[in-house]
């Protein structure tokens, strides 16, 4: 038996086929997101339920308003242009240490062939773990009226799966190719559109179990805020194209509470 049976839906997704590299390749250069329906057998996806039900209480949460660029705000522009406006994100998260050592996240996170099937769908030679003991995998809890607002990424790919849906809310929204990062358009009047609610966004539908890789550098993307009493739950499972590669000290503490 693959160590990746009890975890992965392997018939839907056969992750060491060259093929189905090549395709869900194609399909994320062409949209910039892939979303891998039923990613997750239902066993290995109520036991990461379970586990995010029993470490809840050990969340960090935190709110904090910031710009779409994830950036210091620009004293020589007005506070209403696009490059300060503000916007909140709210959310809990419980770190890489407390993801247990049977996890079938952590027996996703760290399986060959799983980084592998990552290389070749993001184009990356090689992809390494975090080199704090913090942030490879993350689970974060959105509880009513929480959100993720809008922004660009400063990576150039996000991996999630959707553990919990929430009974309403929760919508991850997008508008791809808004900027170019590479060359510094970061297209203020496009941000602007966006932000007054004056142009219209693609939404990703997600269901629990879903794998959802995302390149969101040039996408400016947010999720909406949680509706219900039913708590949004997302892993997020980080890597990094270089070894030994740490979260700033500052990161770790504003989203993490801790080094």
């Amino acid at each position: 038996m693959n160590s990746l049976d009890p975890v992965v839906n392997r018939l839907c997704h056969p992750l060491g086929d060259e093929h189905y590299i090549a395709a869900c390749k194609q399909r994320l250069d062409q949209s910039g997101a892939l979303v891998l329906r039923d990613f997750l057998t239902a066993s290995a996806l109520q036991a990461i339920k379970q586990e995010g039900e029993a470490h809840s209480h050990q969340a960090f949460y935190a709110s904090s308003s910031h710009n779409v660029y994830l950036s210091k705000p620009d004293d020589s522009l007005p506070a209403d242009h696009p490059r300060n406006r503000q916007v909140i994100s709210s959310k809990g998260c419980i770190t890489d240490e407390e993801i247990p050592a049977s996890s079938p996240l952590r027996t996703l996170y760290n399986a060959e062939s799983f980084k592998h099937f990552l290389c070749g769908v993001l184009g990356e030679p090689q992809l390494y773990p975090y080199g704090d003991s913090l942030s490879s995998i993350n689970l974060h809890y959105a509880h009513r009226g929480q959100e993720l607002g809008w922004h660009f990424d400063n990576s150039s790919f996000a991996i999630t799966l959707l553990i919990q849906k929430p009974q309403a809310g929760g919508v991850f929204e997008y508008v791809s190719n808004l900027r170019d990062a590479d060359r510094g358009e970061m297209n203020f009047a496009g941000v602007q559109q966006v932000l007054d609610g004056e142009r219209t966004v693609d939404q990703l539908a997600i269901d629990p179990g879903d794998l959802v890789l995302f390149r969101g550098r040039n996408a400016l993307h947010r999720v909406t805020p949680t509706a219900g009493a039913t708590t949004r739950m997302l892993v997020v499972l980080a890597y990094n194209a270089r070894p030994d590669i740490a979260l700033s000290e500052t990161a770790r503490m504003t989203f993490y509470g801790r080094l």
